[in-house]
């Protein structure tokens, strides 16, 4: 059950779990993927590293492709009718995401199933009987869609279905447990319901948090550009994971990675005392990678990294920024700011008291020191942010 609770927002309900566990055979442990987009991002592996956990405890993975939701389009979390793709974008996408997921999981002990197998093979009056199981009063208890109906936005009738397709699923393959991000819960519950109808034990629901993204605010998004790629090459993967904050990275080791929950507690006590989160970053960035592509790649990508940003090498391309003054000099805090290196001041004056940020490759510790002006430098936050900044006096 620790590991089982391991990163585990919430266990609906934990009790059950628990009597299905001491029935002591194989639980059918369910998670749904719709093949909306080619590639998978960090973000979606949460889901997919509690499968590999549930899997190592000897349990029997169940990974649903909905290639039939997907062509109806997720409603979850949308302020407007999400446009459904075609069969044959569906298709392709599919086919990447089973070479993706099995980089984490073992396909000897996965089941891949499509629900276009049962849910294309209903009859429209199968389809009727189906959405007669619930009402429309319930779906609007749904957040997303109660926002929408007070604001006016149009919801198609289609979307209503979609929930009850996801709860159909599990009654189709008799799901024990389903997992699920914590914006799933309302359509998780409708597995739970249908499964009650049809005489079924109700599934257990788990769901996983959505995952920052390297801002550490917003959740991991390609829109966002926030997001770290399963299939990004080894040395960008490992410049975006040692880019995020101290604080993100004890996170992502919670949600990520495979090291157990007591050896991160000890390393994140050795930082507390003292020791440079550096080395724990730099550990997670190799564990990441070796994942999806090869202990020599992440390696490779280590060599790669400490040659460009440890031995001060700088990129050859860098902005260049002229900013004015009044003053004889600038405080670091606003000039990062004001040169796009840092969203805030604040966030300015935190970089540089964690040590990271160089001027001229030299590390600044001071955050109330004050830049001379007359003068050019480049300025580093991180590892990525460079910019070369020239400070005149009007």
């Amino acid at each position: 059950m620790e590991q089982i609770r391991r990163g585990a927002e919430e266990i609906l309900v934990e009790s059950e779990l628990i009597k299905k566990l001491e029935e002591g055979r194989p639980l059918r442990i369910k998670a749904g993927f719709d093949p909306t987009a080619p590639d998978l991002h960090l973000g979606h592996t949460v889901l997919i590293n509690k499968l590999k956990q549930f899997q190592d405890l000897g349990h029997e993975v169940l990974f649903l492709i909905g290639d039939f939701t997907a062509m109806i389009g997720d409603p979850t979390g949308k302020n407007v009718t999400r446009k459904p793709l075609t069969k044959e974008q569906v298709l392709e996408n599919a086919k990447t995401y089973q070479e993706q997921v099995f980089k984490i999981l073992d396909p000897a002990r996965t089941k891949v199933l499509f629900n276009s197998e049962w849910i294309g093979a209903m009859s429209s009056s199968e389809m009727i009987q189906l959405a007669s199981k619930h009402t429309v009063a319930r779906m609007l208890e749904r957040d997303d869609f109660s926002k929408r109906y007070k604001s006016g936005q149009p919801i198609a009738i289609h979307e209503f279905l979609y929930p009850l397709i996801q709860g159909q699923d599990s009654v189709v393959i008799k799901a024990d447990v389903e997992l699920g991000g914590t914006d799933q819960k309302f359509n998780l519950l409708v597995g739970r319901h249908l499964q009650e109808l049809d005489g079924q034990k109700p599934q257990t629901i788990l769901t996983m948090p959505i995952l920052e993204g390297l801002d550490g605010v917003q959740k991991m998004s390609k829109s966002l550009n926030n997001y770290i790629g399963i299939a990004d090459k080894p040395d960008d993967m490992f410049g975006k994971i040692m880019s995020i904050s101290d604080e993100l990275m004890w996170r992502y080791y919670e949600l990520l990675s495979f090291k157990s929950l007591s050896e991160i507690k000890k390393w994140r006590q050795s930082c507390e005392e003292g020791e440079n989160p550096r080395n724990y970053k730099v550990a997670l960035a190799e564990e990441i990678i070796e994942r999806f592509h090869g202990y020599d790649a992440a390696k490779k990508a280590l060599e790669s990294f400490e040659a460009r940003f440890q031995r001060g090498a700088m990129p050859d391309e860098m902005d260049e920024v002229m900013l004015a003054t009044q003053e004889d000099a600038y405080p670091i805090a606003n000039l990062l700011k004001d040169a796009g290196l840092t969203k805030s001041t604040s966030e300015a004056i935190r970089m540089v008291k964690q040590g990271a940020v160089k001027i001229d490759g030299e590390r600044v510790s001071d955050p109330k020191i004050q830049v001379s002006v007359g003068q050019q430098q480049v300025f580093q936050v991180g590892k990525r942010k460079f910019a070369r900044v020239n400070v005149q006096k009007t």
